[in-house]
């Protein structure tokens, strides 16, 4: 489950009370006397000091020129790119007051004119840091709240060097992550991932292996958006996670390289940037490999219709996973002219691994069986992608037109080979095993995506957003199945029986529009919808089934409020209508048979799911703290489940091929249920000392499930907490601390495992600044967590242990050179209209 959905509220909240701090300030302030003309104007961006990226809906105020005359004449809010445009001035001197929550308040003399005045970059210090007209430096906060995002900025989190993107989202509130690397979001796991505002099939495909191969070093920071506006695609029942990788420079040249190593996993990390005048390069290369082992234990109790016992299984196995992986980005950015902007971003990247388990295996009833078995799964993923963006900007502030086009390339392969040695305890010689089985296959894909946004403000409180997007996505899967048993052939044979040879077509037209505005003093509205056309078709070549190709309309409506109950505290409310569509590992129906008991394979024939959430939010800020709390409701429909039978079950969907067995069950995907999350966050944000930083919160929520299908209704409460602290020594010390805990919560045929872990680290600066050395203790004091679920059904009871072994530890280097100012922020697309898995079906 899910830790800090209060925290999600908070962050929406908090740029939202900056732009209504704004709207506050002009309110209470009369107007400039009209004897001087008001024809002049003024334009700027907001960027943060250190990082030089936009801080988004800082507040700016037009003051006048006596410091002692403290009464707005005007005021707006940055948008999401830190752009501000003050409009019908009169000519004269002032001062210009910059705020934002978390930054320190700057104030900077300027002089209007009759024309346009174009003040460009201002600096925004973090807070706590002296404040001058000179350039600050100072530091994010590590979680910062938005109106519409939450924001972990994981470059500020010491515990992540030499880590990957699965130890970083760990951290990040409102995520949980388990022992197998399965990422959920509030309790869902219906999400879509994006790297820097864009898609990656790689995500979509298998996000537990993507996670892995993207290095924790090259990541600034992880946006967590609970209720994404009109302009995102409409998938993700549960949000959206942007996972913003660092960027190149403003002028000049700088780099940084970066090793770790650890029991757990090794890697190395390079990046080179360069802009000099109209043109910016940017680029990056990593590598690395993990390792770690496993425990899984699993016990089932079959009954017939009459609840009589029938059958006790009794499973162990030690499991052993490693895999490597490499990882690579390269950036051009071209300004032919003013207001004009070429941008080309490409990326490449692989993975592959493996899983050995060595099983042992007990059946006992009706039906006795003993065999230990030793499996080799294994796995790869080969993608490659590339994007050409074509922005324009007007004079007019925040006015914007951009062309954005999407190549992607996202083959995988998956396969598994196993020796069973029957009426045996223990594993035996190869060419002692009574039967051998050995599967390949691969599921090659492509996709290509068109889009193009237009932005139009009307003064400074109301903009129209709107867009159109078309996404052309080919996937499949190809497998077969070699069999040898001894006594029949020395030789592996084809099994024609199981063959999977199917591809899959999706193809997605959208237009969206969101109108924002102000209604009075202290409220904000944003309406906006979101209309998508889906079409799909479907080709089993092996089986020759029939698939009549469909389409239908989605219309996904959103919307939002805020109001400004003072000067730092406000309320928001917010709906939004999400589809989730089923991508390749929940459709793939290829039959995984690498353990006979228990038997799993996808559903092409799966229907799309639609969530209605609400949500109620309360944010408030003070000093260098904030306190966010949210309560929302997500109700999901015609939901998409993983579920299990027994294969004797007469309602379950066997494929043709596989036998009912009453020992054996098999696992799928199918629209059977209608779920409601009842949820209650609470996020805070302090800093007790200059020098300590601690936030974090715990997260409650009350889950229904229900299916008339599977005869089930199961509710219940579960619960997380989420805590990370930091404090600065002297001398270029500093040390870190995170952990979460979760409670066991109600799944649709069951109930999921509870969830403990908790690093520390210590961080040494030298080298002026220009290295790290930084050592990480993940679970010191206890070896592995154990993953409980249980699974109960009318006609079996099961539960099943995984013992993740989490104590680490991992020593890792870096050194930065060069200059260390980040570049401009590419407009990217965003395919964020997919249900991906964590896993690959069948591998």
């Amino acid at each position: 489950m899910k830790t800090f959905s209060a925290a999600r509220l908070g962050r929406w909240l908090l740029p939202a009370a900056a732009l209504f701090t704004t709207s506050l300030a002009l309110a209470q302030s009369p107007a400039p006397a009209a004897a001087v003309a008001a024809t002049g104007s003024l334009t700027g961006t907001v960027l943060d000091s250190v990082s030089r990226q936009p801080v988004s809906y800082a507040t700016v105020v037009l003051l006048p020129a006596d410091a002692a005359d403290t009464k707005a004449i005007t005021g707006v809010g940055a948008d999401d790119a830190g752009k501000f445009s003050l409009t019908k001035l009169p000519a004269g001197t002032f001062r210009l007051r910059l705020s934002y929550v978390g930054y320190a308040t700057r104030t900077r003399t300027v002089t209007v004119t009759a024309g346009a005045t174009a003040l460009g970059n201002i600096l925004l210090p973090a807070a706590a840091t002296a404040l001058t007209e000179a350039v600050v430096v100072g530091e994010k906060p590590v979680v910062e709240v938005r109106p519409d995002r939450l924001v972990y900025n994981a470059e500020q989190d010491i515990s992540n060097a030499g880590g990957t993107a699965t130890d970083v989202l760990r951290k990040a509130p409102l995520l949980a992550v388990d022992g197998d690397g399965k990422v959920t979001m509030r309790g869902s796991s219906n999400f879509r991932v994006l790297i820097n505002n864009k898609p990656s099939p790689t995500l979509a495909s298998n996000l537990t292996e993507a996670l892995k191969s993207i290095p924790a070093d090259q990541i600034k920071s992880v946006e967590i958006i609970t209720t994404p506006p009109a302009k995102y695609d409409g998938e993700g029942t549960a949000g959206i996670i942007n996972i913003v990788l660092k960027k190149g420079v403003n002028q000049g040249l700088n780099g940084r390289v970066s090793a770790a190593s650890g029991n757990r996993n090794s890697n190395f990390n390079s990046a080179l940037n360069f802009k000099q005048g109209k043109i910016g390069f940017t680029s990056s290369a990593s590598a690395g490999a993990w390792y770690n082992p496993g425990y899984s234990e699993r016990t089932r109790v079959g009954y017939n219709e009459q609840r009589q016992e029938i059958s006790n299984l009794l499973q162990t196995a030690d499991v052993y996973n490693k895999g490597k992986w490499y990882y690579g980005t390269v950036g051009l950015d071209y300004d032919p002219a003013e207001h004009h902007t070429i941008s080309l971003a490409g990326s490449i990247n692989g993975y592959g691994g493996n899983s050995t388990n060595d099983m042992f295996n007990r059946l006992t009833g009706t039906r006795s069986q003993l065999y230990t078995r030793s499996t080799d799964n294994r796995w790869s993923g080969f993608n490659v992608e590339g994007t050409g963006t074509y922005t324009r900007t007007f004079k007019q502030a925040r006015k914007e037109w951009s062309v954005l086009g999407q190549y992607a390339l996202n083959n995988g392969s998956f396969g598994y080979d196993f020796d069973q040695y029957d009426n045996s305890a223990v594993l035996l010689a190869t060419e002692q095993a009574t039967y051998r089985e050995r599967s390949r296959g691969r599921t090659p894909g492509h996709e290509v995506t068109l889009q193009s946004d237009f932005t139009q403000p009307f003064g400074d409180k109301k903009t129209l957003e709107m867009g159109v997007k078309a996404i052309f996505r080919r996937t499949g899967s190809v497998a077969g199945v070699d069999t040898l048993r001894a006594v029949d052939s020395p030789n592996f044979l084809p099994d024609g029986r199981r063959v999977t040879d199917f591809s899959y077509r999706q193809d997605v037209q959208a237009a969206y529009a969101t109108y924002s505005f102000g209604l009075g003093k202290n409220t904000t509205f944003s309406l906006g919808s979101r209309l998508e056309r889906t079409a799909i078709d479907a080709d089993f070549r092996a089986t020759r089934s029939t698939f009549e190709p469909r389409s239908y309309l989605s219309l996904l409506p959103n919307g939002s409020a805020q109001y400004k109950l003072s000067e730092a505290s406000s309320l928001r409310a917010a709906y939004s209508r999400r589809i989730t569509r089923p991508f390749i590992d929940y459709l793939n129906p290829f039959v995984d048979r690498s353990d006979r008991q228990n038997l799993s394979f996808g559903n092409p024939f799966l229907n799309p799911e639609f969530t209605h959430a609400y949500e109620l939010s309360y944010n408030t800020n003070f000093k260098s703290n904030s306190v966010n709390i949210s309560a929302s409701v997500r109700h999901t429909g015609n939901a998409i489940e993983s579920v299990r039978f027994l294969t004797t079950n007469p309602d379950a969907p066997l494929p043709a091929d596989v036998v009912p067995d009453p020992s054996v069950t098999a696992q799928t995907f199918q629209n059977v249920a209608a779920n409601t999350f009842y949820q209650l966050n609470f996020y805070g944000s302090f800093k007790p000392t200059e020098k300590w930083d601690l936030s974090g919160g715990p997260d409650v929520q009350y889950i229904v499930r229900r299916s008339p299908s599977l005869g089930v209704n199961r509710q219940g409460f579960t619960a997380g907490l989420n805590m990370n602290t930091s404090y600065k020594l002297k001398k270029g010390f500093s040390i870190q601390g995170f952990v979460y805990a979760s409670l066991p919560s109600p799944d649709i045929q069951g109930r999921g495992s509870a969830n403990l872990y908790y690093q520390m680290g210590a961080k040494k600066t030298f080298l002026k600044d220009k290295a790290d050395l930084v050592l990480n203790f993940g679970s010191p004091f206890n070896n592995y967590w154990p993953y409980r679920n249980t699974v109960s059904t009318a006609l079996f009871e099961e539960r099943s242990e995984y013992r993740a072994f989490q104590r680490s530890f991992r020593l890792s280097f870096s050194y930065r050179f060069g200059q260390a100012q980040q570049g401009k922020q590419r407009k990217q697309i965003s395919n964020d209209d997919t249900k991906g898995g964590g896993s690959k079906q069948g591998g």
